[in-house]
């Protein structure tokens, strides 16, 4: 008998407070820094944001209709108020596809955005910890804007 240690819903809850914060770091940024200032070798926060977008619905969907695609983290979003419509979208989106996703299929292999070979849960732990990476990222980048970030425990 296999002993559920954190449950579906639980898992969509924990990855939703993570968008809610990184929500917060995009709001924090002034729009100017959201998308010219960066680190060298590294991007802008407002490139990384568009990553995350490029690839939690869009691999959920693929994960849902079974059917691999081609990653596509290139939008055209210029300003900070477009940036945050599109993340508001994407949140309701995720629910409604992560909730499509029979638990029995998390051990699942399949490959995403045709180059990613893993069980689906991977891939949905993918989501997140990318998300956690980049959006500490973009907290380095507000200290040294010298913009305090938001705290990171505080997700809801």
């Amino acid at each position: 008998m296999k002993t559920e240690i954190i449950s579906k819903n639980e898992l969509l809850a924990h990855w939703l407070g993570h968008r809610n914060l990184t929500r917060q770091t995009i709001e924090k940024f002034p729009e100017e820094a959201l998308f010219n200032y960066k680190v060298e070798g590294m991007r802008t926060f407002a490139e990384m944001i568009q990553e995350l977008l490029g690839i939690a619905v869009p691999g959920l969907q693929e994960i849902v209709n079974n059917k691999s695609g081609e990653l596509n983290e290139k939008f055209n979003y210029t300003t900070k108020a477009q940036l945050l419509q599109a993340w508001d979208e994407a949140t309701p989106q995720i629910s409604a596809l992560f909730d499509k996703i029979p638990t029995e299929r998390f051990s699942e292999e399949f490959n995403l955005f045709g180059q990613y070979n893993s069980p689906i849960i991977h891939s949905i732990f993918y989501f997140i910890d990318n998300e956690i990476h980049h959006r500490g990222q973009g907290f380095v980048y507000l200290r040294l804007l010298g913009i305090q970030p938001p705290f990171f425990w505080e997700r809801d």
